[in-house]
């Protein structure tokens, strides 16, 4: 397999200071018992960043999330979130330093209400004020949910379960906000809604987003910076007109 890596420019990687750098990962290799997962993955996400890592099922997308959270060990390499060492530090302690993930396939409770699950999400929120307060604004940015808050989660459409899975993240204000696969298996305009959100979410609340993605169009299109994964490796990296402009997209497994 050729690796077609356009890296950051050197311009652009002495603007990126130590304080403008929020999670780095470096040579990153992991396995599940005796079968390589990744294999030398190192990418950058700068703060206020929507950065997509695309890739299709199997690439290794799901293993690079877990590893980041700290529920795949890394066998080798490191990761740095806000210029500390959290390699092997355990996933609630990094969830405590900021780093939320929102997956519609695995981030709600099915059988329990949309308030429920909205207060669980936050349960690191221990002022009753300030949970009155986060779950108004989760209530006004997802104004969908506001009208289901007795409803049970699993009863939800594809598109609200989404929702929900993203205003549990986003009531806990996140430094990252790690987005898993948010457009899988829903209809075309519902997709175009979830990715007005992402953009909002950035634009408004200054938020790093890291989109987890097969959509290659959606993605880019509100995304800063990209990386393409395929068979555990980080094979292309660049700005979203690079990836449209590369050869990368033609490939059978991108499409």
């Amino acid at each position: 397999m050729i690796r077609m890596l356009s890296m950051r420019t050197s311009e652009e990687v002495m603007k990126m200071s130590k304080n403008d750098l929020l999670l780095e990962v470096k040579n990153l290799y992991t396995s599940y018992g005796r079968i390589p997962m990744l294999l030398d993955v190192s990418f950058r996400l700068r703060e206020g960043e929507i950065c997509t890592i695309l890739g299709a099922n199997g690439a290794g997308k799901t293993t690079l999330v877990k590893a980041i959270l700290g529920m795949v060990k890394a066998d080798q390499g490191s990761m740095t979130f806000e210029g500390e060492e959290i390699t092997n530090m355990p996933t609630h302690k990094r969830v405590a330093k900021g780093i939320q993930v929102a997956s519609a396939e695995t981030g709600t409770f099915p059988k329990m209400t949309v308030e429920k699950n909205l207060r669980l999400g936050a349960y690191n929120i221990n002022d009753p004020k300030v949970l009155s307060e986060r779950l108004e604004e989760a209530y006004e940015s997802f104004p969908v949910l506001k009208d289901r808050l007795q409803q049970k989660a699993g009863t939800l459409s594809g598109g609200e379960r989404t929702m929900l899975a993203l205003a549990r993240a986003y009531i806990n204000k996140p430094d990252l906000l790690i987005m898993d696969e948010p457009s899988l298996g829903l209809a075309p305009i519902v997709v175009d809604e979830v990715f007005r959100i992402v953009k909002r979410l950035n634009k408004e609340n200054d938020m790093s987003i890291m989109l987890v993605e097969q959509n290659v169009v959606k993605s880019l299109g509100v995304s800063d910076y990209g990386y393409i994964i395929q068979k555990g490796q980080i094979i292309f990296e660049g700005s979203p007109d690079a990836i449209r402009d590369s050869a990368i997209l033609d490939n059978p497994v991108m499409s």
